[in-house]
């Protein structure tokens, strides 16, 4: 029942006049009430009959989605990123995406149905939300694409964040902490910065750790970054001398783009595209583990290396270059931007 509702039903109560003034309102229709009855639950609870896959549901998100969240859910401008994020909840910038972080597939299903897309809510058949989650489950690595999702397998997928959320119990475990009289002096024997505001940049570059609170804190302490030694078991670093620090610096920022789909340094794991160490000087489609298209895996067998030269020219529009290849990235078209991302790629050797 709306408030409105509420408050007639309560002032009938109150004056004893009838809950519905004469010509006000009406039963609403079953078929009105089926109309805005279309939420999902959790279980599965009010899924439609239908059914889509990823490879249907990437031409839907090309056509009506990428304009706002990009080819690969990366997200445009403000527009948020829906892939990617894997392992960041713990870090200090964590990345909330739909497979890093949304605990209920229902929620996807339910989003896309009722708000998406932008500006014209509403007008997607079942179908086309069946294969427009399954896109974003695949962009996630959570599916292969041609796993079929549909109201009978909608409950196969269990989404990776689900164990980390819980019943708010706030009541019973903050309340009473932050309810209790504030302790205003000597409440600790002593106090000392443990942690530093890196991420947003408020703390003052140097490898300060502290402040010196004797002083009465005006002046930063800095103290010596540690030295660590390299593992011997692992591959040499690229000497910087021997790469455009300033090119790799633009190119790591421009390489947000593409974390969506690779992954670059220590512990990356293919996803829906190969990961990216030591892609420079590589023999095309050669990735352990990872499904090539036929066409990648040819042009390798056929001598195809990624050079600088072979690397520039595909990032500049990947479908011209090879047609039959997987990624369906529209491309970069600036030269410099390019050239930013292969000297950031090679900064990851294999």
């Amino acid at each position: 029942m709306s408030k409105f509702l509420k408050l007639l039903a309560s002032a009938a109560i109150v004056t004893g006049a009838p809950a519905f003034a004469e010509g006000l309102g009406r039963v609403a229709l079953p078929e009105e009430v089926a109309a805005w009855n279309t939420d999902i639950r959790p279980d599965g609870q009010g899924l439609p009959v239908g059914s889509g896959d990823a490879i249907v549901g990437e031409e839907i998100w090309t056509e009506k989605c990428a304009v706002c969240h990009g080819d690969f859910a990366e997200g445009v401008d403000r527009w948020p990123v829906l892939a990617g994020g894997d392992g960041t909840l713990a870090s200090s910038n964590p990345v909330k995406t739909i497979g890093s972080y949304w605990p209920y597939l229902s929620t996807v299903y339910d989003y896309i149905n009722r708000a998406m897309p932008f500006g014209n809510a509403g007008s997607l058949e079942p179908d086309e939300v069946y294969a427009l989650t399954a896109y974003l489950l695949y962009s996630n690595d959570l599916i292969e694409d041609d796993f079929v999702l549909s109201n009978e397998t909608f409950g196969d997928i269990v989404m990776p964040n689900v164990d980390n959320f819980f019943m708010d119990d706030r009541a019973e475990t903050e309340l009473p902490i932050f309810a209790a009289e504030a302790c205003m002096t000597n409440c600790k024997d002593s106090v000392e910065v443990t942690k530093r505001a890196a991420v947003i940049d408020v703390t003052p570059e140097g490898g300060g750790t502290g402040i010196d609170l004797e002083s009465g804190g005006g002046s930063e302490t800095v103290a010596p970054a540690a030295t660590e030694a390299a593992p011997a078991d692992e591959p040499a670093a690229v000497e910087e001398a021997a790469l455009n620090m300033e090119l790799v610096a633009q190119g790591e920022k421009d390489f947000r783009q593409c974390k969506s789909c690779h992954q670059v340094g220590d512990g990356a794991k293919n996803r829906t595209g190969p990961v990216l160490n030591g892609v420079v000087e590589r023999t095309a489609g050669t990735v352990d583990g990872f499904r090539y298209s036929n066409d990648m895996v040819d042009a390798g067998a056929a001598g195809l290396v990624w050079t600088e030269v072979e690397l520039a020219a595909f990032l500049a529009n990947p479908k011209d270059y090879m047609s039959g290849t997987k990624m369906s990235f529209r491309g970069v078209r600036d030269e410099e931007e390019i050239a930013g991302l292969i000297e950031y790629l090679k900064s990851f050797p294999e």
